[in-house]
């Protein structure tokens, strides 16, 4: 997976927009959701947005998740990779945070077009 999930690559058009969606945007959304699509991948980014600083280490989630270092690792790459998380290094440590407008992003090319006015009128 190759950075498929940055706000700016994100589809123009929503797959729910009654236009048809262009291949290559489906397949973008496609590897943002698949990255979405794991319970272990949105545990994370649970435990991530809801921890005191808003970011967290390897080191923060491996007990939450009950899973091995290496294995949280790999999902914390996978979300990454896809645009949901930043890593920022420091020393030894890395930190993730959320990307607020990746998650922003999908949400709004999720909304049929009609709830999206709605919710912006209320």
């Amino acid at each position: 997976m190759h950075d498929v999930g940055t706000a700016e690559t994100m589809p123009a058009i929503s797959p729910l927009a009654g236009e048809p969606i262009k291949r290559a945007d489906a397949e973008r959304l496609a590897g943002v959701l698949k990255a979405f699509a794991d319970p272990a991948r949105l545990r994370l980014l649970s435990l991530i947005q809801s921890s005191p600083e808003g970011e967290a280490s390897v080191s923060d989630l491996t007990a939450p998740l009950g899973l091995s270092q290496p294995t949280v690792s790999h999902h914390l790459r996978i979300l990454t990779e896809a645009g949901l998380l930043e890593r920022d290094k420091r020393g030894v440590w890395a930190y993730y945070r959320l990307v607020p407008s990746a998650i922003t992003a999908i949400a709004e090319l999720l909304t049929p077009p009609r709830k999206r006015a709605t919710k912006k009128t209320r």
